[in-house]
């Protein structure tokens, strides 16, 4: 075993002998310095040992929105060996019930808006230690943890140890837990300050979830090692982050596109103070010209990149300057990253042409928690199968076109929905836009459109298939079109189109 311990655990320690002095976090009415901050990771890895009974290899989950807490629940459990369960803090009782079994989670940490689930599931989690960090109901709250335990060494852990378990968005099926190590998410880290010009003096705003791996390490963690700050914000609202902006000086972002678009939506929008703004990073989902021509127009450079949570999370990196020129396509690999894409019968694919996304790297999750048959499946040759299709350019751009699953046959020709609904969004008076295939007398499947309005517009289905004749294949044009008030999506952005097919 290595005498010098590398993991997550020893970031605050190490950060705070560099600079005990410069400002860590600023969450609501708080804000820490690294030495404020190291001492209460410190004071809470002792309670987890000496109170709890974690041990390293043990599971702590957090349920729950974005959070100083979060964040100290994450390094405390590092510190010891542990590993932190990060659960979406918008799953309902029983999905966060699977998640906490599933994980064997010994102690859990949860928010205000947890607390009537949590009340629902106690019998589940009877072997359980349950803190309130928001210190709103009777149980035991992150205040009541004792300051005067001794003090608990950290515990030595290598990088191929596990630090996280992050359960995948559970679109089909049950979620799946990846197991994302210290190396995992080191190196992700390390491929974004290649990448991205991070700096001493950063001020990243996390807005997006932090249960999401994008929203924790995007830019989060990434700014923690730099010696940055991180302004905390509990969820996403669109004036309470225009407002952060101006008012902390914010440097960089991770958001999704649905966050962009809102944003440039808000009525502060055009008189904001985005004077500071160097960086955003946005992935989730591809994204569209209209997207990133607000934020050209206030000569902010937006970096578009495409990831998941088995990738810790980012493959693939669209540099801002290609952002116009190349709108729509996802980018090249990160440093440390290869890719490959295989066609579907197995064969490398050639330039144009679809194939599936193979990647491998030292960010790359190498199992699932407890799922040795999903590992199995998701591996070939110690290549990670992303699901995702996608066309590689002459210029070795990659373009998603869409899960392979979500692909439908037309009359024999295959259709990929996210080229449709790249098309939809660039249609004025589109805000949202999704495809699925359904079936069809003729063409075997066709596609039908859902889309949600500008507000103020005016649109019909057949103005809709008009505007996109000139830009798509006949028989790519949805046959139909549905309006609606909303789509239905994850937190992260993501669309839940299981739940278009089965309506």
């Amino acid at each position: 075993m290595s005498v010098q311990n590398l993991s997550l655990g020893s970031w605050p320690r190490r950060r705070s002998r560099l600079s005990p002095n410069r400002q860590a976090l600023a969450f609501e009415d708080e804000n820490l310095t690294y030495a404020e901050f190291n001492a209460r990771v410190e004071r809470l890895s002792a309670w987890l040992a000496q109170v709890a009974g974690i041990t390293p290899g043990d599971r702590v989950a957090y349920w729950g929105g974005n959070h100083l807490a979060l964040l100290e629940t994450l390094f405390a459990t590092a510190r010891i060996g542990a590993v932190a369960v990060l659960v979406n803090a918008r799953l309902t009782a029983p999905e966060a019930k699977f998640i906490l079994t599933d994980s064997g989670a010994s102690v859990l940490f949860f928010g205000r808006e947890q607390a009537v689930s949590v009340a629902e599931i106690t019998a589940a989690l009877a072997e359980c230690h349950l803190v309130d960090v928001d210190a709103v109901g009777s149980g035991l709250s992150m205040q009541d943890l004792p300051d005067d335990l001794p003090a608990t060494p950290e515990v030595t852990r290598g990088l191929e140890d596990p630090a996280i378990l992050m359960y995948t968005s559970g679109t089909t099926g049950r979620p799946k837990g990846a197991v994302l190590t210290h190396g995992n998410l080191f190196f992700n880290d390390i491929n974004v300050l290649i990448e991205t010009d991070l700096r001493p003096d950063e001020v990243c705003l996390a807005a997006a979830p932090l249960f999401h791996i994008a929203g924790l390490n995007g830019l989060v963690l990434p700014t923690f090692l730099k010696g940055g700050t991180i302004v905390i914000q509990h969820g996403v609202n669109a004036p309470a982050m225009l407002e952060a902006i101006g008012k902390h000086r914010v440097t960089s972002l991770f958001a999704v596109p649905a966050m962009l678009d809102a944003l440039a939506a808000d009525i502060k929008f055009k008189g904001a103070d985005l004077d500071s703004l160097r960086t955003i990073i946005v992935g989730g989902a591809p994204v569209s010209e209209r997207t990133l021509r607000p934020w050209a127009d206030r000569g902010v450079a937006v970096q578009q990149g495409y990831g998941l949570t088995e990738t810790a999370p980012a493959v693939l990196k669209l540099a801002a300057e290609d952002g116009i020129r190349k709108a729509g396509a996802a980018g090249r690999p990160q440093f440390l990253v290869d890719v490959r894409l295989v066609a579907q019968d197995g064969v490398p694919a050639t330039t144009g042409e679809v194939g599936e996304i193979h990647t491998t790297g030292p960010n790359v999750i190498r199992e699932y928690w407890n799922n040795p048959a999903a590992s199995a499946e998701a591996f070939t040759g110690g290549w990670l199968r992303t699901g995702d299709a996608a066309v590689c350019d002459e210029e070795g751009y990659y373009w998603i076109r869409d899960r392979f699953k979500d692909m439908y046959v037309s009359g024999g020709e295959n259709v990929y929905p996210a080229e449709i609904e790249s098309a939809l969004l660039n249609v004025p008076g589109v805000a949202e836009a999704a495809v699925i295939g359904v079936p069809h007398e003729k063409w075997g499947e066709a596609g039908k459109a859902f889309i949600v309005a500008e507000k103020g517009t005016q649109l019909t289905s057949e103005g809709i298939r008009e505007a996109l004749l000139p830009v798509l294949s006949r028989f790519k044009v949805p046959a139909t079109v549905e309006f609606r008030e909303r789509l239905p999506r994850t937190t992260s952005g993501k669309l839940l189109k299981t739940q278009l097919r089965q309506h």
